[in-house]
């Protein structure tokens, strides 16, 4: 065996026995490593500290929100995908979604080719579509969901508010507990009967 290969398997095995080793710490509740989640929380207040506690305090009340409807908007996307992908191939988005959906997702695609600075990380078009359209596609290829959503109606009544709250909250409004209440109820509506 070369020096660079048993060097290799040496490296690895040592970080396999610190791992297992690590495990027992943390089970004894010895903290081993950087804990992410306390350096996020201090880099998050300390990007939030100059604004007043009461701004702060309504920001970190609606990114829970924030968090439920991102999780649920990728997750339908992704729903969509897989259908539409393993059912149809990879020509799905050509064949299967309407064209102004297509023609809207490649002018959002051109738009953040051309300010580069903004690209974000998707490259799929199905990333550059609106909310509402996630149910139209739905709708548009009823034969292939149908065996996971109630009626056209259910999903288009649960997307309409959500698309609502959505909108909302994108633009930094305040929503009421009870409306939060609301839109948890439909995501965990959404969720039972897609099997999440």
């Amino acid at each position: 065996m070369s020096t660079s290969k048993k060097d290799v398997r040496d490296w690895l095995f040592r970080g396999l026995m610190f791992e297992a080793d690590a495990e027992q710490f943390r089970k004894a509740g010895i903290r081993v490593g950087a804990d992410q989640r306390e350096v996020e929380q201090s880099l998050f207040e300390e990007v939030l500290s100059p604004f007043s506690v009461d701004t702060r305090n309504e920001a970190l009340s609606m990114s829970r929100l924030y968090a439920l409807l991102y999780c649920f908007e990728n997750s339908v996307r992704a729903l969509i995908l897989e259908r539409l992908s393993e059912r149809y191939g990879a020509t799905w988005w050509g064949t299967k979604v309407p064209r102004k959906i297509r023609d809207f997702a490649e002018q959002r695609i051109k738009d953040a080719l051309d300010n580069s600075w903004l690209e974000g990380q998707s490259r799929d078009p199905l990333g550059f579509i609106q909310f509402g359209h996630l149910a139209d596609i739905i709708c548009e290829n009823w034969v292939d969901f149908s065996d996971l959503i109630p009626s056209q109606h259910w999903l288009k009544q649960r997307m309409d508010e959500l698309e609502k709250a959505r909108n909302f909250l994108a633009h930094n409004r305040l929503l009421l507990s009870s409306e939060f209440q609301r839109i948890e109820m439909y995501v965990n509506d959404w969720n039972r009967q897609v099997g999440l």
